[in-house]
């Protein structure tokens, strides 16, 4: 499968699934009268391609547009500017059951399992919910049998389906939220924390069932989250994302194992190591100072006022994402 970084390839199997291309959300913050409104860029510029069945992985620290960008992905935000593309199709181009016809093949799978499922209906119910709303012609036993279906694929039985949200454990209420978004024929799913609340335990079970599904139904994912060994073990490509925007864009292997950017490298020092001796030795870099007020960011390169590297440069321009000096990967930054 070709990753973000490689030349397209012809025919129509070769589309992208998903492709945003500088896609953009700025939210106005209303000042009393005669003020003018201040203006947020919680996504600038962000482009990224999903290969169908590969699963791309967008990490960055709180406060770094990752859940703004996976809710526009979802259609659950529209953006200011740029371009969002579904198998193809530009969706700001389509309007009402044409645009509802689309996006019902990208899904979500949210943060807190417990907050995302109706208290008042059972677990069946509730899988059974997008079939009733979109496949209502359908016969109820058919639909019925779906959601029984997709609940034993997660791990769930007829005894669950009888039970409440409430009842179940949070891995059994994500295991839930992962049938209902795969109840019906899903091109994409968007993870956005999805393992966050969860044991590291029961992580490891909900990323392999997620690896499980995919590899048998084709789905595509885009995995969030800001923990980078989550992110490792199931994303095959990784941007990191910085105050709305993409610093660093490749291959995992490529973005993890030999970062460039600096951010993307005090990312990768923060994670801690099993072996207790390595632990001691390394000599992590750590950054200094707060996250700038996104209201008014640095200029130049937004990550300069933090960054060790930082030269006059950084604050006369914004570096483009591009590969350099022969880096497998794309970097935000002059100097990397």
């Amino acid at each position: 499968m070709p990753s973000p970084l490689e030349p397209a390839a012809t025919g129509p199997a070769a589309v992208p699934v998903l492709q945003a291309r500088d896609l953009g959300r700025t939210y106005r913050i209303p000042r009393p009268w005669p003020s003018a409104p201040l203006l947020l860029d919680a996504v600038n510029h962000v482009s990224l391609t999903l290969a169908r069945g590969a699963t791309l992985g967008i990490v960055g620290e709180s406060g770094c547009g990752k859940s703004t960008l996976s809710r526009m992905l979802v259609g659950l935000l529209p953006p200011t500017s740029g371009q969002l593309r579904i198998d193809g199709q530009d969706i700001s181009r389509l309007k009402g059951p044409r645009w509802r016809e689309v996006m019902r093949e990208v899904q979500m799978v949210f943060q807190s399992p417990y907050t995302a499922l109706n208290p008042r209906l059972t677990i069946g119910e509730i899988v059974r919910e997008p079939l009733d709303i979109h496949d209502a012609a359908l016969p109820r036993a058919e639909r019925q049998d779906r959601a029984m279906a997709i609940l034993e694929k997660v791990g769930l039985n007829a005894d669950h389906a009888r039970r409440y949200p409430h009842a179940l454990s949070g891995g059994q209420q994500q295991r839930v939220g992962i049938a209902r978004a795969l109840v019906r024929p899903t091109k994409v799913v968007i993870c956005d924390e999805p393992v966050s609340a969860l044991d590291v335990s029961v992580q490891a079970q909900v990323i392999n069932l997620l690896r499980d599904l995919q590899a048998e139904l084709g789905v595509s994912y885009v995995f969030v989250s800001h923990d980078l060994s989550v992110v490792a073990n199931i994303a095959r490509d990784i941007a990191v994302m910085y105050m709305g925007r993409v610093v660093e864009l490749g291959a995992a292997r490529d973005v993890l194992g030999a970062p460039r950017h600096p951010y993307t490298q005090a990312l990768v020092d923060s994670a801690n190591t099993p072996d207790q001796r390595r632990e001691r030795e390394r000599s992590p870099r750590v950054l200094t100072g707060e996250l700038p007020n996104p209201i008014n960011p640095p200029s130049g390169c937004r990550f300069r006022t933090r960054c060790w590297m930082a030269r006059e440069a950084c604050a006369q321009s914004a570096p483009e994402l591009v590969a350099r000096s022969g880096s497998p990967q794309r970097v935000a930054c002059h100097f990397a």
